[in-house]
């Protein structure tokens, strides 16, 4: 219970140019899949170690588990 709170108040500040809104709906994803969101960060912390900047290291882990990431937010699968 304490660490959903301090993950929860973690994630508020993270976004805290984010609609409230959108806010929920991230952290309520984020809380119900923490190990998936883990293992997202590790990977683009890895990416990142090995000389990618943040955002071209986001990008490129986003795009590998694109379709995970899919059905969780619940959207149908977008073709590129």
């Amino acid at each position: 219970m304490i660490k959903d709170f301090l993950m929860r108040k973690m994630l508020e500040r993270q976004l805290k140019n984010v609609p409230k809104e959108e806010q929920e709906r991230l952290i309520t994803l984020i809380t119900k899949n923490p190990e998936f969101f883990q293992k997202i960060a590790e990977e683009i912390k890895k990416r990142m170690d090995g000389g990618m900047e943040q955002t071209a290291a986001t990008m490129a882990v986003m795009q590998m588990y694109q379709k995970e990431l899919q059905e969780i937010a619940g959207k149908p699968e977008q073709k590129a």
